[in-house]
């Protein structure tokens, strides 16, 4: 793929712009070192200080629910720039060098890199599949606490559709290739059969549940499989 690679300076541009989108689309690029660590160390932990901060903003009881909603967020953080640089900017973001924030969840990438799609051709929407699915892969094989799979997948394409609906709200112009992509995303690997779009918003129905609904203050969301 190296003759399909983006210039840093494509790519800084592009997180820039999809940036002003909202919080979710943010990732973070250049700037110091400080205050940043490998996103692998806090997979290996577990994300276990997120889900502690969970616990204490929701007052929840339960390990998975704190685990599951860190997750999601989680997911949301990379789906979202992830999507809109490749509708909008054409471009397929490497997320080998992720970094987290030492006090939350906040990403950045030290060195910008990806690819442009119209040179991967085809093969683009699976290298977004990839470069996403991956580090949520490794979440899940670091997590100290029992959490279906399959919630976790739901998980990931609740958060693929949830950045695909603000994507479209945003961007309307870009509806046709936004909503043929995120229906290819969901057919693939392990989020074939997570759910499905259910309106021309990309409305989404999950067939999991986050658990949210178990935290004392928490609800069902839109798109649970038990609303």
């Amino acid at each position: 793929m190296d003759d399909a690679r983006a210039s840093a300076a494509d790519v800084t541009a592009a997180l820039r712009e999809v940036a002003d989108i909202g919080g979710f689309f943010v990732l973070h690029t250049g700037g110091r070192d400080d205050g940043w660590h490998a996103a692998a160390h806090s997979y290996e932990a577990g994300f276990a200080d997120l889900a502690e901060a969970v616990a204490r903003r929701h007052r929840t009881t339960e390990p998975r629910v704190d685990v599951s909603i860190a997750h999601l967020g989680h997911a949301a953080r990379l789906w979202s720039p992830a999507l809109a640089c490749f509708v909008l900017h054409g471009i397929v973001l490497d997320l080998e060098g992720l970094q987290r924030s030492d006090d939350g969840p906040s990403l950045r990438v030290p060195r910008p890199g990806g690819w442009y799609v119209e040179r991967l051709g085809d093969a683009a929407p699976g290298a977004l599949y990839t470069q996403v699915t991956r580090h949520l892969l490794a979440l899940a094989d670091g997590l100290e606490v029992k959490v279906a799979p399959r919630l976790l997948d739901g998980n990931s394409a609740s958060a693929l559709a949830g950045a695909a609906h603000a994507l479209l709200r945003a961007r309307p112009a870009v509806r046709r290739q936004l909503t043929d992509l995120t229906a290819v995303l969901l057919e693939t690997g392990r989020l074939e059969g997570t759910g499905v779009i259910t309106g021309p918003g990309l409305e989404f129905r999950r067939r999991s549940c986050c658990l949210y609904y178990r935290a004392p203050a928490g609800s069902k969301c839109g798109d649970c499989v038990l609303a």
